[in-house]
C-alpha cells in the first residue's frame, strides 16, 4: 500500500469529488433523508461544513469547537463557502508539521485526526450524492486504501462512541469503496426512496 501520500494530498483528491456534489445540491432536496439516519440533507451539509471549518483549527493545533451547530445553509452562499473552506482545509493540513505530533482535546495523533477529516469529506460527499440522486462519487484508490487502514484502527472506539454503526454486509465482489462505507455502518447500496 502506498502510505507516502500526505494527508493534505489525499484531502485535495477528496475535495475535487466533494465540492461538485455540494454545488449540485438543489434547494428542493434539502429536506430529503440521507444514508446518515440522524441527518437530512440540510443538516448534513451544515455538519460537513462545520467539520471542514473545525478541522482547519485542529491542523493548526488549536482547539476546535463542535458544540455549536451553525446553520450555514440558512446564512446563504453555502455552496461557495464549502468550496472556499474545503480549499482552506487542504491548505491547513499542507502546512509543515500539521500531520505531526498530537492535536485535539484528546491529544490524538495528528495523522489520525487528518484521516478523520478525510473520512468525513469522503463519506459525507457520498452520502449527499446518494441522497440527492447524483451519480455515485468516484473515490481515488489512494484515499480508499488510507481510509480502509484508518477505519480499521478507529472502528472499535468509533462504534463505542456512536460515530460508526455496526458493520454492514456487502455483496460478493464489493468494491473497496463499498467495503469502506460498510465498515462505517453505512449501507453502500442505499438509494434515495429506499430502493436497491
Amino acid at each position: 500500500m502506498d502510505t507516502t501520500a500526505k494527508v493534505s494530498e489525499l484531502l485535495a483528491l477528496a475535495a475535487t469529488r466533494a465540492v461538485p456534489v455540494v454545488r449540485a445540491i438543489p434547494d428542493d432536496r434539502l429536506g430529503d433523508p440521507t444514508p446518515c439516519a440522524d441527518y437530512d440533507v440540510r443538516a448534513l451539509v451544515n455538519h460537513l461544513l462545520q467539520v471542514v471549518v473545525q478541522f482547519q483549527e485542529l491542523a493548526a493545533k488549536r482547539d476546535s469547537d463542535f458544540s455549536a451547530t451553525p446553520d450555514y445553509v440558512g446564512e446563504g452562499g453555502w455552496r461557495e463557502r464549502f468550496a472556499v473552506e474545503t480549499g482552506r482545509l487542504v491548505d491547513a493540513w499542507g502546512e509543515p508539521g500539521a500531520d505531526q505530533g498530537t492535536t485535539g482535546a484528546m491529544d490524538m495523533p495528528a495523522g489520525t485526526v487528518g484521516c478523520m477529516a478525510l473520512l468525513d469529506l469522503t463519506v459525507h460527499a457520498w452520502d449527499l450524492a446518494r441522497a440527492t440522486g447524483q451519480e455515485p462519487v468516484a473515490v481515488d484508490e489512494r484515499v480508499v486504501l488510507r481510509l480502509t487502514e484508518a477505519v480499521e484502527g478507529m472502528a472499535p472506539m468509533a462504534r463505542k462512541m456512536g460515530v460508526f454503526g455496526e458493520p454492514v454486509a456487502v455483496r460478493e465482489g464489493a468494491s473497496g469503496v463499498e467495503r469502506l462505507l460498510a465498515a462505517t455502518g453505512r449501507d453502500p447500496y442505499w438509494v434515495a426512496g429506499g430502493g436497491q
